[in-house]
């Protein structure tokens, strides 16, 4: 596959059978051209509205020493949101299966042979990290802020309406989150359960609105990153806060993990953050 050349979702290995490679293949990384669903959110490339990272958790990782002895471990992807390309998930996960059988002289050799390819795939040069099994760094920790999920409210809409965000007059500094993000995957439709964190400085928001908002996403077919985007984009436009961060931790499938994150200039997320459904 020449990684020069975007791809569409019309040859992507997601949702077709595949057979898992033995050996290392960089051209099984197969990208994705981020312009084609920010172009309806009125994003234009060169011109993105906010900061951000898509970060990825792979549990999956092994490959063979210099001896042939296998390793394990964890490694952690931080791809950033001004990339050309998103890499489809299915690709990810049959590329870095490529290195089971593959052996490696030491860790640096591994890390250096995923930046290489990912970067080339991404357009973008992409942040590697191997953790050990055991690495504190992989605890699992809680969402900071109020949750959402105890309001008692009635829903009948399953699909995301920007007329459900209203903002107040008085200006606030909070941190909000839900656990009933529920997004579908654009090409199998299998379910994408996740936990949505925002923080803000700005026009009070309408509590009650924000959670129907949040789970009108439950019937909406997208990928994980172009949802956090839509989300961002939506509170940018109803709210107009000084300061905003959109978070999603997308729940684990098939030994990965996506956590996107878009945000005015100068804001991060909270670090370390992995939740127990990831």
């Amino acid at each position: 596959m020449n990684h020069n050349r975007p791809e569409t979702l019309e040859h992507a290995p997601l949702g077709r059978e595949s057979a898992y490679p033995e050996h290392y293949d960089a051209g099984l990384l197969y990208p994705i051209p981020r312009a084609a669903n920010r172009a309806p959110l009125g994003i234009e490339e060169g011109r993105l509205p906010f900061v951000g990272e898509d970060e990825w958790h792979a549990f999956e990782v092994s490959w063979l020493n210099g001896r042939g002895k296998p390793l394990v471990a964890v490694a952690r992807f931080r791809l950033p949101a001004e990339s050309p390309n998103l890499i489809e998930s299915k690709s990810w996960k049959l590329y870095l299966n490529s290195f089971n059988q593959t052996r490696f002289d030491n860790r640096e050799q591994v890390i250096e042979t995923l930046e290489r390819d990912l970067a080339q795939a991404a357009g973008t040069p992409v942040a590697v990290e191997l953790f050990d099994v055991d690495d504190a760094v992989l605890a699992v920790c809680r969402l900071p802020g109020e949750c959402l999920d105890e309001l008692d409210i009635e829903i009948d809409d399953y699909t995301p309406s920007a007329e459900h965000l209203e903002a107040g007059e008085e200006i606030v500094e909070e941190t909000l989150y839900s656990h009933l993000l529920k997004s579908n995957c654009p090409v199998t439709g299998q379910p994408d359960w996740g936990s949505v964190l925002i923080r803000y400085r700005g026009p009070k928001l309408d509590r009650e609105g924000l959670l129907r908002y949040l789970i009108g996403y439950r019937q909406h077919q997208d990928f994980h990153e172009h949802c956090v985007e839509h989300i961002f984009t939506d509170l940018m436009a109803r709210a107009k806060p000084e300061r905003l961060l959109v978070l999603a931790r997308y729940v684990r499938r098939g030994g990965l993990d996506i956590s996107p994150w878009r945000a005015t200039p100068g804001e991060r997320p909270p670090e370390p953050l992995r939740l127990a459904r990831q």
